[in-house]
């Protein structure tokens, strides 16, 4: 008898939050690093991933706080292990010691696991845009790292150029989509079914 079991395919994140607390009492622009850490957990969440924050409580922002107590990540009280890196394939960093920050990019390294080091540009292996969503419609504008606010900025000024009724419009061509492959439903009628499509 073969045992069927539920396989989870979601992405594993982790962010890496150490001491966060005491860098914001520190210096004011740590508070900015904090929001981005928070937008990231969003961002991944957004994208169904399974998401575990390791950080000590009392580094914890009040948005980090909420997306634990609703158990929508996963969480551990403690500073950061090697062993947390164990069946992860994403890492996040918002960690206030240079030294860690680059001690744990150099072991994700060498388990090959991509790792986004807050503010340390080369040691990012891949970065976060600043998106714009409205229902099915997503922009997202990437500066590589160079310039995450001049990134919100320019998706900021895109977005106030788009209609207001964007997002429905496109849920509206999606379900005419659907719709036209019911009715020319082979590869061959794809033409076809973009003659439709853009009919007057």
């Amino acid at each position: 008898m073969v045992e069927e079991r539920y396989v989870d395919s979601r992405l594993s994140f982790a962010l890496l939050a150490t001491n966060i607390a005491k860098r914001i009492e520190s210096r004011p622009k740590a508070n900015d690093q904090i929001k981005v850490a928070a937008g990231r957990i969003l961002n991944v969440l957004n994208a169904d991933a399974r998401v575990t924050v390791v950080s000590p409580r009392e580094g914890l922002n009040d948005e980090v706080a909420y997306r634990i107590e609703q158990k929508q990540v996963d969480y551990v009280d403690r500073k950061f292990e090697p062993s947390d890196l164990d069946g992860v394939d994403m890492v996040l960093t918002a960690v206030d010691d240079p030294v860690a920050s680059t001690e744990i990019y150099k072991l994700c390294k060498e388990r090959r696991i991509a790792a986004n080091i807050a503010d340390v540009p080369p040691e990012c292996d891949f970065y976060f845009g600043s998106v714009h969503r409205d229902g099915p419609l997503q922009v997202m504008v990437s500066t590589n790292g160079n310039g995450p606010k001049l990134a919100n900025i320019i998706r900021r000024q895109i977005a106030s150029g788009l209609p207001d009724n964007a997002g429905a419009a496109i849920q509206k061509v999606g379900l005419l989509r659907r719709k036209l492959r019911k009715v020319a439903s082979t590869p061959e009628e794809g033409p076809k079914r973009m003659q439709w499509f853009v009919q007057p």
